[in-house]
């Protein structure tokens, strides 16, 4: 049987378990709005650690970042240590904080626990729906160019047939389809991850003095360089764990646990996973160059995949990578539609709950077929996040942390439906929106989270006076 066959073969299989699945939980997803989006927030550990793992463990990191190491070697290492340790950092940082909540989005949170602000609400809800969006777009190009290379296929009608596929189970399930379908894909993500990086790191003997020397012997000592500049490692390490730090994916998980003990562990574990896995994966890229130095280095992971491994070895590592962008693209998918629904819909229009889980299958079609194109028209699977991660991380981060930080009762825990912070609306505002446009910038993200954190403290201590007459006022109405 040819690899082609094979291949249609898991894909059709695959396909119809999911949509089983998303059939099975249809009817408790559509209860209401908060089970829709985060399970009314009981979900078990064994749920939250493999939706992690699964989620992250996309086609960007089993392929993109092999495609980046290609070309940049080690220095994307640094790249790989900030956008996924960052998950460790949420787990220890702010994991625990957000399990003890119920909210449905960063954005929700920000504005009951720090602001108080719809204008600030819908903003950080755009910015943050931009890193879903790419995401999605992302886990279609990267099983676009796997088929391509497998089968012969164009992969533009492959972009399609995928996205219409994750489209349907999604908007049918919401969070449920989503776990239950993670749960399995992030077992197979383990299990056959480990089998693969055995077969395609063996050609260098595990050894980094093996693979060096192969560089070397490729004319390819330029990406084994290990001076990297300051400037460089600390831009790629903010640009990851910030841009992650701004996902609503991991938010909406935790929030989704049922209690912050198993939100932090669920983070803890899946980030220490990823971590290895992902590094591993870029090494996996280097290795691809040592040994096809005049390839392309978009197919660096499936040359490797079709001239290294055996074929068994090929079909289990497709399995691999579309458990991993099918299960990355339906979360991200589903947290892109609860974002624009929650933060941009519910603040301004009046809707019950019947609404607004219509409005969410609706919107995940919408959200995945805009993806779907921008999937196509991408130059590359990184690309696609970059500037998404650049823009939200710069913007949202330090303004959540100037929030958090800056509290007006020290002493005081934060609780739901307690404003405590002394971030004012205009000065989260600003914050935003000079963060997004620096990050963007020349200036790069390091100045961007600078001028986000500076102007959001600065026009806040500007506009607190005129924000406490306003809510002394609303108070002497309310007695």
């Amino acid at each position: 049987m040819s690899l082609g066959a094979i291949t249609w073969i898991i894909t059709i299989i695959f396909c119809g378990v999911f949509l089983w699945i998303a059939l099975r939980t249809k009817d408790e997803a559509s209860a209401s709005f908060t089970q829709f989006a985060i399970a009314g927030g009981t979900l078990p550990l064994i749920l939250v650690l493999f939706t992690d793992i699964a989620t992250i463990m996309g086609a960007g990191n089993f392929m993109g970042h092999a495609t980046a190491a290609f070309k940049n070697g080690y220095s994307q290492i640094a790249f790989v240590f900030g956008e996924q340790g960052s998950k460790i950092i949420f787990a220890l940082v702010f994991a625990g904080l957000a399990g003890r909540f119920t909210y449905n989005t960063i954005s929700e949170m920000m504005d009951d626990l720090l602001v108080r602000d719809k204008v600030t609400r819908a903003i950080v809800g755009l910015l943050t729906a931009s890193i879903m969006i790419a995401w999605v777009g992302g886990q279609g190009k990267g099983l676009g160019q796997i088929f391509a290379t497998f089968t012969g296929m164009d992969p533009l009608p492959v972009i399609l047939f995928f996205s219409a596929v994750f489209i349907l189970y999604t908007m049918l399930g919401g969070i449920y389809a989503v776990v239950w379908t993670d749960l399995l894909q992030g077992i197979i993500v383990v299990v056959f991850g480990v089998l693969f990086y055995a077969y395609a790191l063996a050609p260098v003997n595990f050894s980094f003095a093996v693979l060096n020397q192969k560089l070397a012997e490729a004319g390819l000592t330029g990406i084994t360089q290990t001076a990297i500049p300051l400037k460089k490692i600390l831009t790629m390490f903010v640009t990851g764990c910030f841009g992650n730090l701004a996902a609503q994916i991991y938010w909406q998980r935790c929030f989704a646990a049922k209690d912050a003990r198993t939100a932090r562990n669920g983070m803890l574990f899946s980030g220490i996973f990823a971590v290895v896995a992902v590094s591993l994966t870029a090494i996996v890229g280097m290795v691809s160059a040592a040994l096809n130095p005049t390839g392309d280095p978009g197919q660096a992971m499936p040359w490797l995949m079709m001239n290294v491994v055996p074929m068994w070895v090929t079909a289990v590592v497709f399995t691999l990578i579309l458990a991993a962008a099918m299960s990355s693209a339906d979360s991200n998918l589903n947290s892109a539609a609860v974002i624009i629904v929650n933060d941009l819909i519910r603040p301004f229009v009046k809707a019950d709950d019947k609404q607004l889980v219509t409005y969410a299958k609706w919107l995940t079609v919408i959200v995945g077929i805009f993806a779907a194109i921008a999937a196509i028209y991408a130059s590359s699977i990184i690309g696609l996040f970059s500037k998404a991660y650049t823009m939200a991380g710069g913007s949202v981060v330090p303004v959540l942390l100037v929030g958090l930080l800056w509290k007006r009762n020290a002493g005081e825990a934060f609780k739901m439906g307690v404003h405590n912070s002394r971030l004012t609306p205009w000065g989260a505002r600003v914050g935003l929106v000079v963060g997004a446009v620096v990050s963007l910038s020349s200036y790069g993200i390091l100045w961007g989270v600078a001028a986000s954190a500076a102007s959001a403290v600065a026009v806040s201590l500007f506009t607190q006076p005129a924000l406490q007459a306003v809510e002394q006022v609303a108070a002497t109405k309310d007695e």
